[in-house]
């Protein structure tokens, strides 16, 4: 099943029906058993016209967030891995990177507040500081303020390279600033846990023109989403929940950097496409 948050109402996609839920988003989505109540409640939900819900979809779409914070997980994959030691060669910090890969805490790091993060058709920004800025597309976990994983959604960690490759403390600049993260286009809610053969599709367009496009199965992870779930949860609580980013696989090239106007594009097996076209402050 498939959970928009729209303008107007909460959408639910099911087997090719729609339904609206008139809800608040925090407490329709906050609980340990969404797939059940959702599925549940397919006989009481408001049944709406496809080419209704066809225009919501395509114009009134928003982040699926509510009140909850946004958190990113760092170097879960081998790629990332190479790509960040490889930008932090010259500060002397590539064991860093070689170092949490291997040890058993994940690096976690706080990304958004939910103001500060876009949408479907939004623009997200690049830092005018930077002189290396990437995309990162990463599978999103929605985990219940009890730490159960509920739902998935496609996330885009918008990254300043050459700032953290200058000194890893300054990670934080890197990652946090206004418009550096996007959601969406839904929460995906599935009965059982999403496959490891599930795909990570990004395409990025400089004027029309395809400049690169890789993909990526989840099963190429070091970590387990429950594990990195594990970790955020240890020792915080998220009172409405909270949305983790799981780290990325798809590193443009090094001499690849993006421009304002770029269109990004993620695609993830049976979630959907997220596009963001790139801006700055």
């Amino acid at each position: 099943m498939k959970l928009y948050k729209t303008q107007k109402h909460n959408l639910l996609e099911s087997e090719g029906q729609y339904f609206i839920i008139d809800a608040a988003w925090d407490e329709l989505i906050n609980r340990d058993s969404l797939y059940d109540y959702l599925n549940s409640g397919l006989s009481t939900f408001l049944s709406l016209k496809d080419a209704e819900a066809q225009v919501l979809i395509a114009s009134e779409v928003m982040p699926p967030i509510g009140s909850q914070e946004v958190w990113a997980a760092g170097v879960t994959y081998m790629r990332s891995k190479e790509a960040r030691m490889d930008e932090s060669k010259e500060s002397g910090g590539a064991d860093l990177y070689d170092s949490v890969y291997h040890a058993d805490r994940p690096e976690l790091f706080f990304k958004a507040l939910p103001h500060n993060v876009r949408g479907p058709g939004q623009s997200v920004n690049i830092r005018k500081d930077s002189t290396w800025n990437v995309p990162e597309p990463e599978l999103t976990l929605f985990i219940s303020s009890s730490g159960i994983i509920q739902a998935y959604t496609i996330g885009n960690d918008m990254s300043s390279r050459s700032i953290e490759g200058e000194n890893a403390l300054y990670l934080p600049q890197a990652k946090v600033y206004d418009k550096s993260a996007a959601l969406g286009p839904c929460l995906y809610v599935t009965k059982d846990a999403i496959s490891p053969d599930t795909t990570i599709h990004m395409s990025i367009y400089r004027d029309g023109v395809k400049h690169y496009a890789d993909s990526v199965q989840l099963s190429k992870m070091k970590r387990t989403l429950e594990e990195l779930t594990g970790f955020l949860f240890r020792e915080s609580n998220f009172n409405h929940g909270c949305f983790l980013m799981t780290g990325t696989c798809l590193v443009p090239p090094n001499d690849f950097t993006l421009e304002v106007g770029d269109l990004v594009r993620i695609q993830i097996d049976g979630i959907g496409t997220l596009n963001n076209v790139i801006a700055v402050k």
